[in-house]
Parts: C-alpha cells; structure tokens; sequence
C-alpha cells in the first residue's frame, strides 16, 4: 500500500481516484484538513475497501512514525502543503510551518522508519515530493522554459517554502541515501479545486453574479496542466524515475491571465447563459496587481517525456471544457465549500478527533 499526504486537498484527492480507478493497490491518505482539506472530495471512495483515512499532521513526527509502522508502505506520496500565494503573502508563518517544518518531520519519521526495513522492503521504497514550478521564479517572454537545471530563485513566501522543502529532500538522499523523487509541476487544473484559485473562483464569481477580479493587466503568462494529466505523470515517476531525480511536469498551454478569463466566459455562455443574454465577460474587473506577481511561468517537460513516456493527454481547451463541466454538475459541492459546510461534513464524520476508517488502515 501507498501513504498520500495531503489526499484530502486539491492534487491529492484527484490522485487518490486517479490511484484507485486504474490499480488494485491500497491507499492511505493523511491529512491534517486545514481549510483546503475537504473530504467530501474523496467522499465517491469512502466506501472502497482500498481506501482508508487518518486525520493527522504531517509536522507530528510521532502520529507519523506511528502510522509508518502500523501499515508498512511500499511508499510516500508527499502532497500535503499550504498552496496559496495571496494567503502566503497575507500570513506567512502557516507556509513555514507545514511546507519547511512539517517536510523535516515527515522526512524524518519516514527515513527512521526506511531504515528499519528489510532489505528487499528497503530498495523497493520510495519517497515522492510533489513540489511547483512557482520554485523557479520569474520569466521574461522570451526566457527558455524551466527546465531541471533552472537555479531556484523564490519570488513569494509561498514558493520560498516549497524551495526549501525540496532543498530538504534532496539533502535526505543525499545525505542518508533516502530513496526520493521529485516533482516540479505547472499550473493545476480541474476537478475539486479550492475555489481561491483562478479558475473555480472565476466560474463561482461568474454563476454568482459578482465581479470577476483579474490582477494588473492580467497578462500574466502561466503553463496550465490538467490536474488528471498531472497524476499520470506522478504514477510514472513512482513507477520508473531515477532515484534522487527531479522531473519537471508541464501542459505546455502558455496562457495569459486575461485570455483565461475570456474562454471560461465564453464557455459558461455557452453551458450557462446568463439571464439577461449578456457574456459573462461583462462581469470581468481589473483589480490591484498582487505584491511581487511573477510575469510568467513556463515548463520544459523533455525530461519526463522522453526518459518515462509521459505527455499530457489535455489540451487546454478540451481540459477547461471538462473543468467548467465538472464545477457545473456539482454545485453542492461548490456551495459547501463556499459555505463552509464542508466542514461540517468532517465533524459529522470524524468528531474533530484523529481518526482512521476503512479497510486500508
């Protein structure tokens, strides 16, 4: 069985169902459920057998080592991070403590634990840090793509915290031998995606009535990679990449901010009119850029495409069209976020208290 930490956020839940529809393999997903933890993601494989939760914080080095021991995984899938610029911006110290402090813990308690293995168990283990191209910096337009090799220069609190953890884990191989992989991922979309990002917040903003804020000139450029897409890539690095290596996983859909905005309104006047027959881009609004927005990100994806086999199946128009579907068809699921009564949801489920179900645990 495999460990996912984070399994209840945006990432990890798509690769949980991801992870049960195409495999036999069970999964355990750990997650602290802060507030981009929502259960109610992974609430279609509550009931699978494979399936099994605990509510636990990646930085209790004990509740993990714990857990380690109890279920013996053949490897760590290492979700679980705080993910929002503008959040990072407002309170940094959240970032620190999961992203640099709770990655200490986790490998800590996962390299005691690899340690003690048997052999056989020992070279078959594997540590997976899922991390962001956000590491890498700012681009000109006529920079190269991100590539492996790109120097990290941290832009935001956000991405300084995600530098660092990836700094860690390559030092944990490099220095105990521990048997990591690293992946460096572009723009995520999709499915169960908290609705602060981009794209849930334009299509809730949209079919809500409100304004639709993009910062600056929106001429940002971003490489967008349909989150389904992404967990493919990361069950070919679990099976196949080269131990203490980084991959860099792109959609290769450079897209403006603002050009964004216009073909989720498009699509929504298509799926959704508004009432009054006017676009949806009526609502759009230019807002206050953000303190220290990086221009534009790119990633050169050659790497895992040609040493594992992996290109993204998405286009972004045929993947925006899946994501504003999927938004469409479960409102309930928005409207709890939106709400709050998510959470809710995990009280009834859970007590609030650090908890296991299903089979897998």
């Amino acid at each position: 069985m495999i460990i996912i930490t984070g399994g209840a956020g945006f990432i990890g839940a798509n690769f949980v169902h991801h992870w049960l529809g195409h495999g036999d393999e069970a999964v355990l997903v750990l997650d602290a459920l802060t507030y981009a933890g929502n259960l109610e993601s992974l609430a279609d494989v509550q009931a699978d057998a494979r399936y099994g939760f605990v509510r636990a914080d990646i930085g209790d080095r004990a509740a993990v080592a714990a857990l380690l021991a109890q279920h013996r995984p053949r490897a760590v899938l290492h979700f679980a991070a705080e993910s929002h610029v503008d959040r990072s911006i407002h309170g940094p110290g959240d970032f620190i403590r999961s992203n640099i402090n709770g990655t200490f813990e986790l490998l800590e308690a996962t390299r005691a634990y690899w340690t003690a293995l048997p052999e056989g168990e020992k070279a078959a283990f594997r540590f997976l840090h899922v991390s962001t191209d956000e590491v890498y910096g700012s681009l000109s337009p006529t920079d190269p793509a991100f590539s492996e090799a790109t120097p990290y220069a941290p832009n935001s609190p956000y991405a300084a915290s995600k530098a660092a953890s990836d700094h860690l884990v390559r030092a944990w191989h490099h220095t105990y031998g521990l048997p990591v992989l690293t992946t460096n991922c572009s723009n995520n979309y999709g499915p169960y995606q908290f609705p602060e990002k981009l794209i849930p917040l334009m299509i809730h903003n949209a079919l809500a009535g409100k304004a639709l804020p993009v910062y600056g000139d929106g001429q940002n450029v971003r490489d967008w990679l349909y989150v389904e897409d992404h967990c493919r890539a990361i069950g070919r690095v679990l099976q196949a990449g080269k131990l203490g290596e980084t991959y860099n996983v792109g959609g290769r859909n450079e897209v403006r901010n603002l050009d964004v905005v216009h073909t989720l309104c498009h699509l929504l006047d298509q799926l959704r009119p508004r009432a009054d027959g006017s676009s949806y881009t009526t609502q759009i609004a230019f807002v206050a850029d953000r303190p220290g927005h990086d221009r534009r990100y790119a990633i050169d994806a050659r790497k895992i495409e040609a040493e594992l086999s992996w290109r993204p199946q998405e286009t972004f128009a045929t993947g925006l069209k899946r994501t504003v579907q999927w938004y469409l068809d479960h409102a309930d699921w928005v409207a709890h976020v939106a709400s709050g009564a998510y959470r809710q949801w995990v009280g009834k489920q859970y007590g609030g208290a650090v908890q296991t179900s299903g089979a897998a645990a």
